[in-house]
């Protein structure tokens, strides 16, 4: 099976993109499975944090589903859907489009840059609820906003939400990878409080309406990002005061940063991420009939927009402290 890709990453968070309606492929849901454990493998795969599925609609432009390594399917990322409508914006000569993704149509477009070269594509990521029954969480009130989960940690609080997929996000003076990892596989293991498992973040406040955060994925582990993560983390930190609503809160991430902009209707909370589609080359891969083996070959690199990139990320690096030269 001759399968053409593209190799892309929204803030290093790095994906497969397989547009089967372009290429005319309809995977099965074992093979899209199959196709994820197989081929994002880092040690013998292609090596991405999931792959993008982008099929037909009928309600929108495009759909979009998105694998885990694991196998798993997301409810929703962020990162993926800006590297989708890069895509398919490409694709259609359109600047503004719809994306069907598993839980809403969401809106997307073609927006001003957020640093020099690098086109940026803003996402809305929605439904937002802080209702734990929609992640689901177990827990003793229907809303778990900045408090403590004795089962994960004494020495943290956390707030609880979906947009739509699962966060649990804490407010820290500094980030230890270390702690975030521990807590992060130990929420994944607590079926008793979080059924489906829960992407766990912390967020460090550098200056007003700039954070740095971190995320231990579920199903993925520590990632360089997590666009919903980072629109989370951008939400709980304006709800709890440190940031403005209708102000761009400058994310910082070990991929990059993006712009999450937070509004509030009434009660309605919504988020638009704003960051890069970055295609890293253009391949086919070519997999046996029992997707056992695979071979990749036709590739072709992006080289100039990855040095554009390469560019954020040392900015990004130097408002951390920190060097990826």
């Amino acid at each position: 099976m001759k399968i053409p890709f593209i190799k892309c990453h929204g803030s290093g968070n790095d994906f497969i993109l397989i547009d089967e309606l372009e290429n005319a492929l309809a995977f099965t849901e074992e093979e899209r499975k199959h196709l994820s454990l197989l081929l994002c493998d880092r040690n013998n795969g292609i090596g991405s944090d999931g792959i993008l599925f982008v099929l037909g609609s009928d309600k929108a432009e495009g759909r979009m589903r998105m694998f885990n390594s694991d196998g798993t399917e997301a409810e929703m990322c962020g990162n993926g859907l800006r590297c989708v409508a890069r895509h398919m914006i490409d694709k259609l000569g359109r600047s503004n489009i719809q994306i069907e993704t598993e839980k809403a149509v969401l809106s997307v477009s073609q927006v001003e840059q957020i640093y020099p070269s690098i086109d940026t594509f803003a996402v809305a990521i929605e439904p937002v609820s802080f209702d734990v029954a929609s992640l689901p969480m177990n827990f003793s009130a229907e809303q778990a906003v900045d408090v403590e989960i004795p089962e994960l940690s004494e020495r943290h609080r956390f707030t609880a939400l979906s947009v739509p997929n699962p966060h649990i996000v804490s407010l820290v003076d500094e980030v230890k990878e270390e702690e975030l990892y521990e807590i992060g596989k130990k929420a994944n293991q607590l079926s008793s409080v979080f059924p489906n498992g829960v992407n766990v973040s912390f967020v460090q406040q550098l200056e007003q309406n700039q954070i740095f955060a971190r995320t231990y994925e579920r199903g993925v582990g520590l990632t360089n990002a997590c666009g919903t993560a980072m629109s989370a983390s951008s939400l709980v930190s304006t709800l709890l005061g440190t940031n403005e609503l209708d102000t761009p809160v400058v994310v910082i991430n070990k991929g990059g940063l993006v712009h999450c902009i937070v509004t509030k209707d009434g009660d309605t909370y919504r988020i638009q991420l704003r960051g890069n589609g970055t295609n890293v080359y253009q391949a086919v891969v070519e997999v046996n009939d029992d997707m056992q083996a695979f071979y990749v070959h036709s590739e072709e690199r992006f080289e100039e927009e990855n040095k554009a990139y390469e560019k954020l990320q040392n900015y990004a690096a130097s408002l951390i402290g920190g060097s990826r030269a």
